[in-house]
């Protein structure tokens, strides 16, 4: 963390370094430049913009975020509609286990009126 943040910190100073030469040129040529002005709105230039790659990145943070909550959501969803075939599945297998149970009583019986008369 710390290594990242140093090296933010010299590509911000790199930006800074930049633009105050950009402004001394734009100065030596314009009179109109206030020299002592320019530090303040190399600054806040330089700031604007590490601000907005900030914010873009948390943008970012935030989409990724999302899209895993979205999975999560799905995920469960998956989970719950197998749970529920698995239950439906069951139950007909019961179901099919009793009418198979009820035929074979229903043949016994058969049979044996078939014997007894």
């Amino acid at each position: 963390m710390k290594k990242a943040l140093g090296k933010k910190w010299e590509t911000i100073k790199e930006k800074l370094k930049d633009k105050r030469e950009e402004y001394k040129a734009i100065a030596l040529s314009d009179s109109s430049v206030n020299l002592d002005d320019i530090d303040n709105r190399i600054i806040t230039e330089v700031l604007a913009i590490h601000a907005s790659g900030n914010q873009a990145q948390v943008e970012v943070q935030r989409l990724r975020n999302q899209m895993a909550q979205m999975q999560a959501s799905t995920v469960e969803q998956i989970v719950q509609l197998i749970v529920e075939a698995a239950s439906r599945e069951a139950k007909a297998q019961r179901k099919y286990d009793e009418l198979q149970l009820q035929l074979k009583a229903e043949a016994a019986a058969k049979e044996s009126e078939a014997t007894a008369s």
